[in-house]
């Protein structure tokens, strides 16, 4: 099957395409745009307006590469959520032109599964624990009863959305995670908030004593840097430890755009090899949002007859 992938549930407006049977995956092309700016974060109107205005030149972009026609896709699948409310109105509406266009079914999918069901593809995984950690979601996730389950996430702000805040404090500019991971090679420890209940994380007071620090003018943002992904990665490592004893699993699989992050891999691989698990990433292509492991996620769905358009709040053990 060649299945057509829209993603547009946050900064990044991609479309994959894939070749897809049932046990591999092909990616013909993974185009996409990403809004950045210099000096704010993601603000849900101007995102939408990013979308709209580059998905023309994504698309033509994305079939000149994977060198196929709209004839031989059978059917498109989009990011109904979660996301951001303006963002994922805008995908769907391009993704039901396309389908309208092209006459081509439409088939929702899960963004967070999406993740997952791409890590564990690419990897050749069997039953693993999954480290889900990005801008919203900081989660660890089994599949378990034919469905996911969220054991563990963050009690107040995704990790990944914790440093861009931190990135706009200290002018570095959004995103900010590979401004930081690059700062942080020149840092020095400097003790942090460190705070996980059972197996749940919580980081927003890390956060606030980071810009006390800031404030305050005694702590170099270098220092700052490597102490923020020494502690917070420590705490996702320790989460993910204790999700792999509970459950007696021996994979564990890094998903998401944090997981671009070198040191945090180096972390989690440590701690699986010290337990005798084994430790999976994502390639970087396949690490953030894009469009390939929408299509993927789609293929997976492909037969089931659920009728929606978008939910900003669809989590993952609601699929």
């Amino acid at each position: 099957m060649i299945i057509v992938g829209i993603e547009s549930t946050a900064h990044t407006f991609g479309i994959g395409i894939i070749k897809a049977s049932e046990n591999s995956v092909e990616v013909l092309t993974n185009a996409k745009d990403s809004y950045s700016s210099p000096d704010k974060g993601m603000i849900p109107n101007e995102i939408a307006e990013h979308h709209k205005k580059v998905w023309q030149d994504v698309e033509k972009k994305s079939f000149e590469e994977a060198k196929v026609f709209w004839d031989d896709v059978d059917f498109i699948s989009y990011s109904a959520g979660p996301g951001l409310d303006p963002a994922l109105w805008q995908g769907y509406n391009i993704a039901k032109e396309l389908s309208e266009k092209h006459s081509k079914r439409l088939v929702p999918v899960n963004h967070c599964c999406a993740h997952l069901s791409i890590g564990k593809i690419v990897n050749n995984a069997q039953d693993p624990v999954y480290l889900y950690v990005s801008g919203v979601n900081t989660q660890i996730i089994v599949f378990d009863g034919g469905k996911y389950r969220v054991i563990g996430e963050t009690l107040d702000i995704g990790l990944g959305n914790m440093l861009d805040k931190f990135g706009r404090v200290v002018g570095l500019g959004f995103p900010a995670g590979p401004a930081i991971e690059q700062l942080a090679l020149k840092g020095e420890y400097i003790e942090l908030p460190y705070s996980v209940k059972g197996m749940d994380m919580s980081f927003s007071g890390l956060l606030s004593k980071c810009q006390q620090l800031i404030e305050k003018g005694v702590t170099k943002t270098e220092d700052l840097c490597f102490s923020l992904q020494e502690t917070t990665f420590a705490i996702c490592a320790e989460v993910a430890e204790r999700a792999l004893a509970q459950t007696g699993k021996k994979e564990l699989i890094l998903v998401g755009g944090v997981g671009a992050n070198k040191r945090l891999c180096t972390m989690l691989e440590k701690m699986c090899l010290d337990r005798g698990a084994t430790f999976y990433k994502v390639p970087m292509a396949l690490a953030g949002d894009q469009g390939a492991m929408i299509a993927w996620e789609g293929y997976l769905r492909r037969d089931e007859k659920r009728v929606m358009e978008v939910d900003p709040h669809w989590r993952t053990d609601e699929v």
